[in-house]
Formats: structure tokens, C-alpha cells, sequence
């Protein structure tokens, strides 16, 4: 029996939380090869988020307030620290990614994989046609990172990300930001001897600005930066 520990970083959402945390529980239900954990970490939230987290226990295992907001690496980081599981998910909770793709992002590690990325591009699953120029950007961020890593990813900014935790004993993140997307697969593509990469595709719910979305542009600067930063200088592991 494979175990899971979902890790679900959280800031400003009261109006998904509750949504996408029912959403998981259901999956869970559903899947019953596999033993499950749910690690919230908020992220310092100034809307209704904490009270809402606080008054529905059940929904999750275990959950950390962060003392201030960090960013979405530093509270992946610090899921991946409390998770006791051996596959990490890394689950948003804006309700752009949703539990109807565990099974398929799953599937490889039933033949070994070490890491597994979605992919909103390798997909013939429904994907909200939104924003060009985010899929431009991702695309040039996709392909200097691939330069950099020799992998031939399709989506290295996704959300849905797994890992053996094991592999965590091998490398230390120190991105705080969404630049951690580029940070972890820098870090991975370096682990010898080879870690076993799989890319599975995914449905994608794309949230626009008015509905919450919060990445920007400075976050694609940040890329930018992360993978010169990681790729030029070879950041230690």
C-alpha cells in the first residue's frame, strides 16, 4: 500500500478552502490503496481562511500557521518537514488543480517513479482557454529550464507536483517564493544516480485575476532569475 501525505499551501482563500479540502476527502474515499494524510499550512491569511480551517478539524490531519507570509515554497517546505508519509502531493486550493487527477498522476509510481509532474500541455483532459501570454511565458520558463536540467518537461510551473520524500534527504530548498517550482527540479535533475521522472497530463480549471488568481509577473522574473541562478552556478543540493 503506497502512502500519501497531501500537502496544501493556503493564503486568502475563503472562498475555495472549504471546497477543494471536501474535494480531497471525497477522492480519498474513493482511492483505497493508499493511506492518507492532509497537512494544511496557512500562510498567514488575512481573510476568513484561519477561522474557517479552524472550525472544520476534520477535513485535515495536521495544520501550520506560518507567524507571517512567506510564499508558497516556504510553506511547501514546511509541509514536506511535518509530512510523515512516503509520496508527497503538493495540492493548491484555488481549485485550479482538483483530486479527479490522483489516479492518473499516481500511476507511475506503481512502476517506480521518483517524481511525477502534471502537465496542462500533455493532456486530453478539459483545460480553460485563459491568457496567452502566461502560456508563452511558461512556455520560454519551460524550455531554459529544460536547457538547464537536460529534462524534457512540457510544464515546469504546474501545481501538481509528487516526490518521494526520501529524495528530500538530498536536497534543501531555500526558495520562498514560486520560484521553488524551479528551484526542486534544478535540484532533482542533479541527484545521482538518476531519479526516474515521469510527466502524466492533467485537467487544469484556470482561475483569471478577478477570480483570485495571484501569480504575476514578477513571479515569471523570478523564474528567470531561479534558473540562471540554479543553472549557471550550480546551487549546491
Amino acid at each position: 500500500m503506497l502512502t500519501l501525505s497531501i500537502i496544501v499551501p493556503v493564503y486568502n482563500e475563503d472562498k475555495t478552502i472549504l471546497q477543494i479540502l471536501n474535494l480531497v476527502n471525497q477522492k480519498i474515499k474513493e482511492l483505497n490503496n493508499y493511506k492518507f494524510e492532509i497537512i494544511i499550512i496557512d500562510d498567514c491569511s488575512t481573510d476568513k481562511t484561519k477561522s474557517i480551517l479552524e472550525e472544520n478539524k476534520n477535513l485535515y490531519n495536521k495544520i501550520i500557521f506560518n507567524d507571517k507570509n512567506y510564499g508558497k515554497g516556504y510553506s511547501v517546505q514546511k509541509g514536506i518537514s511535518a509530512a510523515e508519509n512516503e509520496i508527497i502531493l503538493i495540492q493548491d486550493a484555488d481549485l485550479e488543480y482538483l483530486p479527479e487527477n490522483y489516479e492518473q498522476l499516481l500511476k507511475p509510481f506503481h512502476v517506480n517513479a521518483d517524481v511525477v509532474y502534471g502537465s496542462r500541455f500533455r493532456t486530453t483532459e478539459a483545460n480553460r482557454v485563459i491568457f496567452f501570454w502566461h502560456y508563452i511565458a511558461n512556455s520560454i520558463i519551460t524550455f531554459l529550464c529544460n536547457c538547464f536540467t537536460n529534462l524534457n518537461l512540457s510544464d515546469v510551473e504546474v501545481g501538481y507536483k509528487l516526490f518521494k520524500k526520501k529524495i528530500f534527504n538530498n536536497i534543501t530548498l531555500t526558495e520562498k517564493s514560486f520560484g521553488f517550482e524551479i528551484e526542486i527540479t534544478h535540484k532533482i535533475s542533479n541527484i545521482k544516480p538518476k531519479l526516474k521522472i515521469y510527466e502524466t497530463g492533467i485537467s487544469y480549471y484556470a482561475r483569471d485575476y478577478s477570480e483570485g488568481k495571484k501569480i504575476g509577473i514578477k513571479d515569471a522574473f523570478r523564474a528567470l532569475y531561479c534558473i540562471f541562478k540554479f543553472g549557471f552556478f550550480r546551487v549546491k543540493n
